[in-house]
């Protein structure tokens, strides 16, 4: 099963690509799609374009997406759940199913804490999958997304095994 982890964000959106295969991770490919500078629109759609290209390349077979906290700044909450939606919207459009994560819960499953630092995170995402090497925080957090949904999936499995009669 191939993985697209996504971290949504107005100016740098990340995303990560992991297979998991016979109970194994393996790291396939990161980066950042980045919105030019202009107006909210047009961010939006070269947010939108670079990540379908990924989702092209890519091929996923699933998705798995951090939920938007609410911060002070009620117009930041805003773009970024404006940024949120392109990030739900490209997968839906390749018909893929999508989890969705609280960043508390990503933090969690990676690396054992719902606090952890994005230090801690990029380094647990490098243990976690040998020669991932994310070349931006937003990289590694969207990796760290697609090992969270891997755990959960993992898990969800073997529990609809043990029910099995």
């Amino acid at each position: 099963m191939r993985i697209i982890g996504i971290d949504p964000g107005l100016r740098n959106t990340g995303w990560g690509v992991i297979d998991l295969a016979e109970g194994r991770l393996r790291h396939v490919a990161s980066g950042t799609c980045r919105s030019g500078a202009g107006d909210l629109a047009a961010r939006l759609l070269s947010l939108h374009a670079a990540l379908t290209q990924v989702v092209a390349l890519h091929r996923p077979d699933c998705a798995a997406v951090e939920q938007t906290f609410v911060n002070r700044d009620g117009a930041g909450t805003l773009k970024l759940g404006q940024a949120r939606g392109i990030a739900l919207l490209v997968p839906a459009q390749a018909g893929l199913p999508i989890g969705e994560y609280a960043p508390n819960a990503v933090k969690k499953a990676v690396v054992g804490v719902g606090h952890a630092d994005k230090g801690q995170v990029a380094h647990m995402v490098r243990l976690q999958l040998p020669g991932a090497d994310p070349a931006s925080p937003d990289a590694a957090d969207a990796l760290a997304i697609a090992l969270c949904h891997a755990f959960h999936r993992r898990t969800a499995g073997r529990l609809t095994q043990a029910a099995r009669p």
